[in-house]
């Protein structure tokens, strides 16, 4: 008889998977984080072979847990939207709706944006994630996602940008003892006179050199350094000397740690926030969760 895996097991797998981190695994899903070790321990003993190598330094697939995922993903969603659809009335806006953020200011947002959204059609489930900024299109793209909230500039000729959200302040995170940190304010001209810490991954040029510049208005150039995979490495890299960074102000309220400081621009134009879905993902749904947001507006 073949090993039996329970749902909870394969949505924990799956988080995992995606992730490849404990901890953001275990915020997404809200459990503790030993929790999501024990069943997926539990796991790869009924399975009888590993499916993550585990280090001190990263989580990653092994070639069992890459097929394991790249069978279960697409049928895991089938039953999700199955599931939705016997519970939900049969007309009106009805289903699963999968929602994405890319920074925890903008997942406050959705999160109220949902529950006002499920008030008003019960019979249409909400699910969020986070996305990575390494990867900020592949969940849509993949159908993991049927919108989003990021960072605009987006220009994907397959990928519909909706209407500017919010827009954010930016900031230059700097180590606390850089001369740039007793200033009230910085320019954008400062980056010139200083190492940029980025972020690394498939995202398109046109965002990077938007949000991490090459030069500076004047012309000046702007070298770069360090690349961070996830966002939440870049605030320990600038701690530990590496550069700056870029962001919006509000990280500040979000990414507090010892050994860095949070100094505003003056002159840099604000981050803006927006809607984002397929081309060909246009639906009732969608459409329904866009005139939320719009209502609810900034977090």
């Amino acid at each position: 008889m073949g090993a039996v895996v329970e749902r909870h097991e394969i949505e924990v797998f799956l988080a995992l998977a995606e992730e490849l981190h404990f901890r953001r695994t275990s915020e997404r899903l809200g459990l503790a984080q030993g929790r999501v070790s024990q069943t997926i321990r539990k796991l790869e003993h009924r399975l009888g072979t590993p499916l993550f190598v585990r280090t001190s330094r990263r989580v990653a697939l092994t070639d069992v847990g890459q097929q394991l995922r790249d069978d279960l993903a697409p049928a895991y969603r089938m039953v999700e939207e199955a599931v939705a659809r016997a519970i939900a009335s049969g007309k009106g806006i009805t289903g699963m709706l999968r929602v994405g953020y890319s920074s925890p200011w903008v997942g406050d947002l959705v999160i109220r944006a949902a529950d006002t959204f499920r008030s008003r059609y019960p019979d249409c489930a909400v699910h969020i994630q986070e996305v990575q900024l390494s990867d900020p299109y592949g969940p849509l793209r993949t159908g993991a996602l049927h919108l989003q909230i990021t960072e605009f500039p987006v220009l994907e000729p397959d990928l519909v940008t909706g209407p500017v959200i919010f827009s954010e302040p930016r900031a230059l995170i700097v180590p606390a003892r850089h001369p740039l940190a007793r200033r009230d304010a910085v320019s954008v001209e400062d980056l010139a006179d200083t190492v940029l810490v980025s972020m690394s991954g498939d995202i398109p040029q046109y965002w990077l050199d938007h949000h991490y510049p090459r030069t500076t208005p004047a012309g000046r150039p702007v070298e770069h350094g360090a690349t961070a995979t996830y966002w939440q490495e870049v605030p320990t890299l600038v701690a530990s000397g590496k550069g700056v960074s870029p962001a919006a102000l509000r990280a500040s309220e979000y990414h507090v740690r010892p050994g860095i400081a949070f100094v505003p621009f003056h002159d840099a134009p604000p981050i803006e926030y927006g809607l984002l879905w397929p081309v060909a993902g246009e639906t009732a749904r969608v459409r329904a969760f866009v005139e939320v947001v719009r209502r609810v507006g900034r977090p």
